[in-house]
């Protein structure tokens, strides 16, 4: 199926829900990036057990379409001293939820409650914040289907995949404050920041 071998196939079956998906992104060690940037397919994420954001929301898409859902990604965009994160989308019970892997204990998994994309974009927005306490998230992009890189075959490319993130950095973008919102915007809590600063894998692990 989609040029996936019967080992991968086996393991896609394994993962028969997005909570299950999450679950197995969550056991992957974080991609530090150690030897040069990355963009590895589905194949490769399972093959070395490691990803980043983008690796994962790239994976989780793929896990997500052999269960039927179409393989959704979403670019969240921060301020120019933050960075963005991916993360994937699927829509269950007539709400949007998303699978996301990051290294911190915020900006992760969230249940399909949400009635827009918009709603589950916001939801990200009070987790999104510098060691200064700066809240940073500011838009965030129409959704795009995987599919439309299906010339690169994505899903098991032996290649980074860079131009995936090129590509989502160019699409439509939503602004989700107005210039007068920014200016009011409160700093995150000191004990929010602290447990921000919180991380599930260290670099001399990876």
């Amino acid at each position: 199926m989609n040029g996936f071998n019967k080992d991968e196939q086996r393991k896609f079956r394994e993962l028969n829900s997005p909570a299950k998906i999450q679950g197995y992104l969550n056991s992957l060690k974080f991609n530090f990036e150690k030897r040069g940037d990355t963009c590895m397919s589905p194949r490769f994420v399972m093959k070395n057990k490691i990803a980043h954001c983008m690796e994962g929301a790239m994976f989780a898409a793929a896990a997500l379409e052999f269960l039927g859902f179409k393989p959704l990604v979403l670019d969240l965009r921060a301020i120019k001293h933050d960075f963005d994160h991916v993360v994937a989308v699927f829509k269950q019970y007539g709400c949007f939820g998303a699978i996301s892997k990051t290294n911190h204990g915020v900006l992760r998994y969230r249940e399909p409650v949400y009635k827009s994309i918009r709603e589950l974009a916001m939801s990200y927005f009070h987790e999104y914040f510098l060691d200064n306490g700066q809240k940073t998230l500011r838009e965030y992009s129409e959704l795009c289907n995987l599919n439309i890189f299906n010339n690169l075959n994505w899903r098991t490319s032996e290649k980074n995949l860079f131009k995936i993130p090129r590509h989502l950095d160019k699409i439509k973008h939503h602004k989700i404050l107005n210039p007068a919102q920014i200016k009011n915007l409160r700093l995150a809590e000191k004990i929010e920041i602290k447990m921000g600063k919180i991380t599930e894998w260290k670099k001399l692990n990876s």
